[in-house]
């Protein structure tokens, strides 16, 4: 038994060793190539033609993320101190403050990456004992003398501060019932709710952060962000999808010199399942900030679960799973096509929540996957989006992509200049307020029992299989993103679609103190506390007058916190 401890710390040890030594080569590898290698993000060694649009933005955001460091401050007040420390190591463009479960933190980014090497090569571990002392970008700053102020210009401004703070139902309740139409709530609550720039790089951040690491087991490897963190569609604090990919960076075919290494087939499932399970034990025992690991390999697509603690997001990681980045690419192509699809879709996603249409554990109910796709489906029926068979046709040579695993074909016209002139000059001009109405009426009257849905045809499929609701994958085709949706619940999705479409056509501001989608939203409760409180205002002010007492515990402000309700069993 004790061999085997021997054994086990001394294996820790070495990997210890290698994070340190490889993180400090890998981050001078970057600088090297001046961050180059992540122009190869999703492109094929053989594609033609210069990054796409979505490609320039995946670019730039990991960038961003190889030139900041995450530093942990005392304050917000520790601002200036921390500008002046880090620009002895080089420039700074900006710096980035919030708060998570009672920490502070700043996000600096550096012009280069030149300051984050020379930043993380005089970097210390503490006198801590029983440590793992492991490198990564993300460091404390201590109190210390405060430094000088000499060759310091000025000392620009906290960009954000507690940039990562949601806004609260009350806040968002103020701002639907102070708007002027409901097409300005859409809008409203789409903005209040949308991922802020800084939560954007925190999110890049963090995939780079386990890049860092696993590029001390791996060379040429990459984390990459998808989903709704990526494709426009998210909204704060949802989880972070991340997916480990090979970097097909061209290696130097000119040295003689070749390394041994062991072959991994992408497409082996079981052998995707035993590096998810290595990658799990190296991130619990080795990676500063994740915690609850936890190991869900025998799903369809293998995922480890974990929180990232720096910004208390849930994150799923996967492996070789790139036609989740092809399709994170579509979203965010259809979302750049036309201005009205995210608000859109961030208010119907809102909507299925606050109806419990939604949930944040997986069961016989649907998800935000496919109710983006209703979205989208029925924007497609309004001639406002086209189908993936006509980004197809007009798609070229140089937009050609296969997922590695699996073969399948992931091309699509990628430059939205090229669309066809019904979709570019935008012919339906209709209101977000028409198109919410017009979604209810939709799938209130569609015929679930017969057709299915499928973005990538752009018109309604009779159903391939006896699922009560079916939603075709626009690239895998033969899958079906609603498989788990039961009988009961679709149900409950064209009741609640009646109910909204009746709420909204009713509605009467001039006699509601809530009205548009608030009512839809669950957010008349909170406006009737607001009127409760004024009302108890003016009997206060009239008691005080008539000088006489009475009990006002009836008009104490009550909180509303609607407990969230378990999901109904069904047989």
């Amino acid at each position: 038994m004790a061999l085997f401890s021997r054994a086990n710390s001394n294996t820790f040890s070495l990997l210890n060793n290698c994070y340190c030594r490889k993180f400090t080569i890998g981050t001078n590898r970057l600088k090297s190539r001046n961050c180059v290698s992540i122009s190869t993000t999703l492109r094929n060694k053989n594609k033609l033609g210069p990054d796409t649009m979505f490609e320039t933005e995946i670019n730039r955001r990991r960038d961003e993320a190889c030139r900041s460091l995450l530093i942990q401050v005392h304050s917000s007040k520790s601002h200036n101190d921390l500008y002046r420390y880090c620009t002895e190591f080089g420039p700074i463009l900006g710096m980035h403050h919030y708060c998570s479960n009672n920490n502070n933190y700043i996000l600096v980014e550096f012009e280069d990456m030149l300051p984050v090497s020379k930043i993380m090569s005089s970097a210390s571990f503490g006198n801590k004992d029983n440590i793992v002392s492991v490198k990564s970008s993300i460091l404390w700053f201590k109190k210390g003398q405060i430094t000088s102020k000499k060759n310091i210009q000025k000392v620009i401004p906290l960009s954000v501060t507690n940039g990562c703070m949601p806004p609260t139902d009350k806040e968002v309740a103020k701002l639907m019932f102070d708007a002027k139409t409901t097409s300005g709530q859409i809008i409203l609550l789409y903005e209040a709710l949308k991922l802020t720039d800084l939560e954007i790089r925190l999110r890049f951040h963090a995939a780079q952060h386990l890049e860092q690491y696993f590029s001390g087991l791996f060379d040429n490897i990459r984390v990459l962000p998808f989903g709704s963190s990526i494709n426009g569609f998210g909204r704060k604090r949802c989880d972070l999808d991340l997916v480990v990919v090979p970097d097909n960076a061209e290696n130097d075919m000119t040295s003689r010199l070749i390394f041994h290494s062991k072959y991994m087939a992408h497409d082996n499932r079981l052998k995707t399942k035993e590096f998810l399970n290595i990658l799990a034990m190296t991130m619990q025992n080795l990676i500063p900030g994740i915690l609850n690991v936890r190991k869900i390999l025998e799903a369809r697509v293998p995922i480890i679960k974990f929180c990232y603690d720096y910004t208390q997001i849930e994150c799923d990681l996967s492996a070789t799973n790139m036609t989740a980045i092809y399709m994170t690419e579509l979203l965010y192509l259809y979302g750049e096509i036309d201005w009205r699809v995210r608000p859109l879709v961030i208010a119907i996603r809102v909507w299925a929540k606050s109806q419990e249409l939604t949930s944040n554990v997986p069961g016989q109910w649907i998800t935000n996957f496919p109710l983006t796709l209703l979205v989208l489906f029925y924007l497609q029926q309004k001639k406002i989006l086209p189908s993936l068979k006509t980004l197809k046709l007009y798609a070229s040579r140089s937009d050609a992509r296969y997922a590695e695993s699996g073969g399948i074909d992931c091309t699509f016209l990628r430059d939205i200049s090229k669309l066809p002139a019904d979709y570019k000059y935008k012919l339906n001009q209709d209101n977000l307020e028409t198109l919410l109405h017009g979604f209810f009426e939709y799938y209130s009257t569609f015929n679930f029992q017969t057709y299915g849905i499928c973005i990538r045809e752009g018109v309604k499929i009779r159903k391939p299989s006896r699922s009560p609701l079916h939603i075709t994958n626009p690239l895998e085709t033969t899958l079906n993103v609603c498989k788990n949706v039961n009988l009961y619940e679709l149900d409950h999705i064209i009741s609640k679609s009646h109910n909204a479409l009746y709420t909204l056509e009713t509605d009467d501001k001039s006699k509601s103190n809530s009205w548009g989608i608030m009512n839809i939203l669950k957010l008349n409760n909170i406006m009737n506390v607001r009127k409760s409180n004024s009302t108890r205002e003016q009997i206060n002010e009239q008691l005080s007058e008539n000088h006489s007492y009475v009990n006002t515990e009836k008009f104490e402000d009550s909180e509303v916190d609607e407990a969230k309700t378990k999901k109904k069993e069904t047989a």
